[in-house]
C-alpha cells in the first residue's frame, strides 16, 4: 500500500476497498475503464482525477496485477448481489409503479423516452 507523504496522491484501503486518497474514488473504478480500454486520459476526465493520481492507480494496478483481479472480481459478484437484493426486495414497488397510468400531457415525452430505450437497445 503506498502511504500518505508530502501531499502526494496515495492509495489508501478503507471499508470500501481500495482507493485513491482523497477522492471518493476505488481503484476497482479504475479498472472498469481500464477493463473497456480508455485511454488514462479520458479516465482522468470521466473520474474527475489528474493525471498524477490516474498514474499512480495505473501503476498500482499493474504492480499488484493478480491481487487486484482477484479483489476486482468479488467487488463485481458483490455489486451483483447487492443488486439482485434490491431487485427482489423492490419487486412488488416496480410492478405497481409499472401498472400506473400515465399521466396526461406526457405523451410526448414517453414517446422521446422509448425512442431513446430503442436506440440504445439496438447499440446493445
Amino acid at each position: 500500500m503506498t502511504s500518505v507523504s508530502n501531499g502526494q496522491p496515495s492509495i489508501i484501503r478503507t471499508e470500501r476497498g481500495l482507493m485513491i486518497a482523497g477522492t471518493r474514488i476505488t481503484l476497482y473504478d479504475v479498472m472498469d475503464y481500464l477493463k473497456a480500454e480508455y485511454p488514462s486520459k479520458l479516465i482522468c476526465e470521466k473520474l474527475g482525477l489528474n493525471h498524477e493520481q490516474v498514474n499512480l492507480a495505473l501503476a498500482y494496478i499493474k504492480a499488484h496485477s493478480a491481487e487486484m483481479e482477484a479483489e476486482y472480481q468479488d467487488f463485481l459478484q458483490n455489486g451483483e448481489e447487492i443488486r439482485q437484493y434490491w431487485q427482489e426486495k423492490n419487486r412488488e414497488r416496480f410492478a405497481t409503479i409499472a401498472a400506473m397510468p400515465n399521466k396526461v400531457g406526457q405523451e410526448a415525452l414517453r414517446a422521446k423516452l422509448q425512442s431513446w430505450k430503442e436506440r440504445i437497445a439496438s447499440l446493445s
